[in-house]
């Protein structure tokens, strides 16, 4: 999966091509990821994600029957372009979502059966002289890539599965708008909106023999973690608030 503001030139690794690329690993400098005010999450990292940021959903084009797509996404940010996480090269969380964790690789998906692993030319870290091959001599690849397409293919498998819980939140119309107001130190407004929770009240009425496929599946709990997750709203209000109160103050204008 490539997110624009991550991956900010994505190529296709290509053994003919792409021979001589190295890449120094692993990562210490995250401020690439410094306007990454968001990020998918696969359904697998909800018990870790609910732990550290809000989790939350919102509509991801279409899917192939017409209707809505619907993705996770952990919320790292207040404003956009903004992400709380990252405090100078530093990442703060504990955990690092698969999507950020594999990075500057990522996937593309070219049709139902066939996705391309592809890298960010843009990172630093991607050159010809010095870090990890990404290829042997032979052109096939090295133990670096092969390591990170398995594990690729393995959050694809889990994005397909992801999106079918989505689907079926998007089926019982369990999903509503969701709207994050907070009052700053200074007296104004802050809001946070565009996104979308499973509304509890709706949940609550589905009749017992749903509510007991949906345990069953394993959906109802990958709601109750979305829910217990946005207590995360509160840290992320108080490092805005942080980060504002540290901003250089704007220059006087002048008389």
């Amino acid at each position: 999966m490539i997110n624009q503001n991550l991956h900010r030139q994505p190529i296709a690794l290509d053994s003919a091509q792409h021979r001589q690329l190295k890449l120094k690993v692993p990562i210490t400098d995250w401020s690439v990821a410094k306007n990454l005010n968001a990020s998918f999450v696969a359904a697998a990292e909800f018990i870790d994600v609910c732990r550290e940021f809000p989790i939350v959903f919102v509509k991801a084009g279409k899917e192939p029957d017409g209707s809505d797509a619907i993705a996770p996404l952990a919320v790292f940010g207040m404003a956009k372009d903004q992400n709380l996480y990252v405090s100078g090269e530093r990442w703060r969380a504990l955990y690092m979502p698969a999507i950020l964790r594999f990075y500057p690789f990522c996937i593309a998906r070219i049709d139902e059966q066939r996705f391309a692993i592809c890298i960010d030319s843009a990172f630093n870290g991607v050159n010809t002289e010095e870090g990890q091959p990404l290829f042997a001599a032979d052109g096939k690849p090295s133990e670096l890539l092969a390591d990170m397409q398995k594990q690729l293919e393995t959050l694809e498998t889990e994005i397909q599965r992801t999106r079918l819980v989505g689907k079926r939140l998007l089926e019982l119309d369990l999903l509503r708008e969701m709207r994050f107001d907070s009052t700053l130190p200074d007296g104004t407004k802050h809001t946070v909106d565009g996104f979308l929770t499973v509304d509890d009240a709706k949940l609550t009425a589905l009749p017992d023999n749903v509510v007991g496929e949906l345990h069953r599946s394993g959906l109802l709990g990958l709601v109750h973690l979305h829910w217990a997750s946005l207590g995360n709203m509160r840290r992320l209000l108080d490092w805005h608030i942080e980060r504002a109160a540290a901003a250089p103050a704007a220059p006087a204008a002048a008389a």
